[in-house]
């Protein structure tokens, strides 16, 4: 799909920031920071903000991923300074992310606890299941470390 000239501009651009999640996700943390960051800068070109903020939180969990916090920090910081998620989903997975960077360092540790517990009130007063699902799969990864 990133490279299928049937589908829009923005649909390829769209797959390929999903190919750099599914990358992070399987520990390629390098490769997904490649493909996230051109992704972000050609929502950017095409003026897509809200895709623009998805890949900037994207790229803040990749480099978590890569245990480099600091830019994982400046991304989410940048996701946030994007605006207001337009739904509670959209708030749910912004604070999860931001929560989970929190949660990789002792020093912030207290507030990533605190923003998880936010998140998951919100999720459960909209029933969002699978975001339930990920934040109890975080609050159980944390209790390991």
């Amino acid at each position: 799909m990133a490279e299928d000239d049937r589908l829009s501009r923005l649909d390829r651009v769209r797959a390929r920031l999903w190919i750099g999640t599914a990358l992070s996700k399987q520990g390629r943390a390098d490769s997904a920071i490649v493909l996230m960051r051109s992704a972000a800068r050609e929502f950017y070109d095409l003026t897509e903000p809200e895709d623009w903020a998805v890949a900037q939180q994207k790229l803040a969990l990749a480099h978590r991923g890569a245990g480099d916090l600091t830019h994982a920090l400046r991304y989410i910081g940048t996701a946030r300074s994007a605006g207001r998620p337009n739904s509670p989903l959209a708030q749910v997975q912004l604070d999860t992310a931001q929560a989970h960077i929190l949660l990789s360092d002792p020093a912030t540790a207290g507030e990533g606890r605190t923003t998880l517990a936010g998140a998951a009130a919100t999720a459960g007063r909209h029933g969002l299941g699978h975001q339930l699902r990920s934040i109890e799969a975080i609050r159980e990864a944390q209790e390991y470390v």
